[in-house]
């Protein structure tokens, strides 16, 4: 069974993967992948290039100035790393038929429209002050959170989409309470 969760920025998806994989079953992590192809040469020299970037630089940090100073549209740099991600997505699939469950963390799951791959989508959301909260936790600035933000679609329109929705407000253990009582549909 292929599950897929996504949902808006800093909403808590690595939180609700790793709740609902329990450590027993593979998970593919879209973003973990991203982070994989960023040290790879050939795409830092593509990128470099593309975007004419020549300095010697951290290439994540350079993209994301660039973006900041609207140098470069997103949707620019998402036609160079979707396809990557894409193709890791089925490789992952292949090599992990025999597990049960199989766990897709994939943020512009809805905005890629590629939900109907998978068996169960579950959309995690919450509050934007909390999400940019936790955004700014992790090295975030508030104008980053609200660039990338708002190239998602609204939680309106990713629900509609999804066979789920959990709410991400409150504690873990109200998360995973959530997750655990879809889940139980399954086994």
């Amino acid at each position: 069974m292929k599950i897929a969760i996504t949902g808006s920025l800093a909403s808590g998806k690595t939180s609700a993967t790793k709740l609902l994989s329990k450590g027993k079953y593979p998970i593919f992590n879209a973003d973990n992948v991203v982070k994989q192809l960023y040290s790879q040469i050939s795409f830092i020299k593509k990128v470099k290039k593309k975007f004419e970037l020549n300095k010697n630089r951290n290439i994540k940090q350079a993209i994301k100035k660039e973006i900041l100073r609207n140098n470069i549209k997103l949707h620019k740099i998402e036609k160079l790393i979707h396809p990557f991600v894409r193709s890791k997505m089925y490789s992952f699939l292949k090599k992990n038929r025999k597990y049960k469950y199989l766990f897709f963390e994939i943020p512009l799951l809805v905005e890629s429209n590629i939900q109907k791959k998978f068996d169960i989508t579950i959309f995690v959301t919450s509050e934007k002050n909390k999400r940019l909260i936790r955004f700014k936790k992790k090295g975030g600035s508030k104008r980053l959170f609200n660039i990338l933000d708002k190239r998602q679609l609204s939680p309106k329109k990713k629900r509609a989409k999804c066979h789920y929705t959990v709410v991400n407000n409150s504690s873990l253990k109200v998360l995973k309470k959530q997750l655990l009582n879809i889940m139980s549909k399954y086994d």
